[in-house]
Parts: C-alpha cells; sequence; structure tokens
C-alpha cells in the first residue's frame, strides 16, 4: 500500500468517473446489443421449405401447391402459407411461380378461362400470362409473374425459397 493519502477532491472525482462510467454502460450496453444482435442470431431452417410435394408428383402441366412455415417477428411466431404454381419445363427443371399478379396483386389460376385455356389468368382485370410467366402484351399485367427459388431435397422432397424475379419470361 502507498503511504499517500488520497486527498478528499481525488476521492470524489475517482468515486463521479467510477459512478459515471456505470452509468454510460449501462446506457449503451442495450444499444450495443440492438445492433449486433441480429448478426449473432442463428437461423436453423435456412432459405427453403419443404413443400410435402415429391418431384414424381409434378409434371408439365402446372399444378397448384400450398406451402406452409413458422414465421418469427420479434416475440410473436405464426404460420405463414403461401402458394406456388409448380411444374417441369422440356428439361424437366423444376418451375415454381409466384401466383400474385403484377397489376394489382390478385391470385393468378392455371386455365383460368375457356378460351384461353393454356393461360394463367387474373381474375381482377382479365388480365393472361403464359406457362413460363411472360404476362401477355394487350392485357392489365406490365411485368412477368415472379419466381421462387426450387429445390429437390435430398428425400426427393421439393423445397420452395426466396422470391427472385422471372428469367424464363
Amino acid at each position: 500500500m502507498s503511504n499517500q493519502r488520497v486527498s478528499r477532491r481525488q476521492f470524489l472525482n475517482y468515486t463521479l468517473t467510477g459512478v459515471g462510467g456505470f452509468m454510460a454502460a449501462g446506457m449503451l450496453m442495450p444499444m450495443v446489443r440492438f445492433a449486433i444482435d441480429p448478426v449473432l442470431t442463428a437461423e436453423a431452417g435456412g432459405d427453403f421449405v419443404s413443400t410435402g410435394t415429391t418431384l414424381e408428383e409434378l409434371s408439365d402441366v402446372p399444378t397448384r401447391i400450398d406451402f406452409s412455415y413458422e414465421q418469427k417477428d420479434a416475440w410473436y411466431t405464426s404460420e405463414v402459407t403461401q402458394t406456388a404454381w409448380v411444374y417441369l419445363d422440356e428439361q424437366q427443371n423444376v418451375v415454381a411461380l409466384n401466383p400474385t399478379c403484377k397489376h394489382l396483386g390478385c391470385t393468378v389460376n392455371w386455365e383460368g378461362t375457356e378460351s384461353e385455356p393454356n393461360r394463367f389468368f387474373c381474375p381482377c382485370h382479365n388480365g393472361l400470362y403464359e406457362k413460363s410467366g411472360k404476362n401477355v402484351p394487350g392485357t392489365p399485367p406490365t411485368a412477368p409473374l415472379d419466381m421462387l427459388e426450387a429445390r429437390v431435397g435430398d428425400d426427393g422432397i421439393l423445397q420452395l425459397g426466396q422470391t427472385v424475379p422471372n428469367t424464363i419470361a
């Protein structure tokens, strides 16, 4: 121990500096945690969701597939159901189209009218899309249907991922 005595002024300086440091740390820690927490959170499921449909169930005719997954928003977890129109192209590659019309956001249907049997039809304003998702000129939609990333898992089950711009239209 030192033989130097601490003056009253030094004691107050040390004490106020320590208390101020603890207070600053108490205010900064939540902000730092908020900033770096998303980086440190591990995602368990990945970007692809299993649909429960096997590759053998698909054909060259678009099939409506409904799939669900669990979505977590902060502390609230909910079950989300989405739809995709899925078919096999000429090279037997899986094509998955998002059924949301680019005009007003209505849901398109395959073979929606008798006069246009092999096209997607939007009932809101009679919008039409080709099988590839390309919008038919002269109808309300101004852009092709979006696609969903698709892959077949090791178990042979179709998995769908994020929505991406249409690359085949």
